[in-house]
């Protein structure tokens, strides 16, 4: 089994790999089967990340999910906060991340549904996340439901799971979903 390092560092190369044309292709296949999902359509409450450069694009699905009460995470200190999406009030946060401009926090135990990035995940439902827990503590309080969402290659053999590290009830790739 490959170390989180090891994993970490062979999907950075393979993503520096990927034309922009290749990330729009992949997150149009993945919202596709994501908003097809039972748990999709019973859910009220959202929350969704926004994408960096090289993370599947949810920038250009934002808007088709206003049929729903949106969510962005927010950095603050070690932890992630919930706060409503307003497109017009985004500022960039913490790691170059468009995040809400807005200390008006959500619970997150009110939460439904949860999209979640990773760096990899595994066919167990493990995570593996960047490295500094932000989704692992926001994960810890909730009971939401949690979709990871990721390229084809970001679907590994085996993730070193430690205690503290969350499943996710769903994987979803542009070409497989793990149920």
């Amino acid at each position: 089994m490959c170390s989180k390092e090891e994993i970490r560092k062979s999907i950075r190369q393979k993503k520096k790999l990927l034309s922009s044309e290749d990330k729009l292709q992949a997150s149009e296949l993945v919202f596709k089967q994501l908003f097809q999902l039972e748990q999709w359509e019973k859910a009220n409450r959202v929350l969704v990340y926004h994408s960096l450069p090289d993370e599947l694009q949810t920038i250009e699905y934002l808007d088709k999910m206003l049929s729903k009460e949106l969510f962005l995470p927010k950095v603050d200190g070690d932890t992630l906060k919930i706060v409503a999406y307003d497109k017009s009030r985004l500022i960039t946060g913490a790691y170059n991340i468009l995040e809400p401009d807005d200390n008006n926090y959500f619970p997150v135990e009110d939460i439904e549904l949860i999209i979640i990035p990773g760096v990899a995940f595994d066919k167990q439902k493990n995570r593996l996340g960047r490295g500094k827990g932000y989704y692992d503590k926001l994960l810890s309080n909730t009971e939401a439901f949690k979709i990871g969402i990721c390229y084809d290659f970001q679907l590994v053999e085996e993730i070193p799971a430690d205690s503290h590290d969350i499943k996710m009830d769903i994987v979803i790739t542009p070409n497989c979903v793990i149920i």
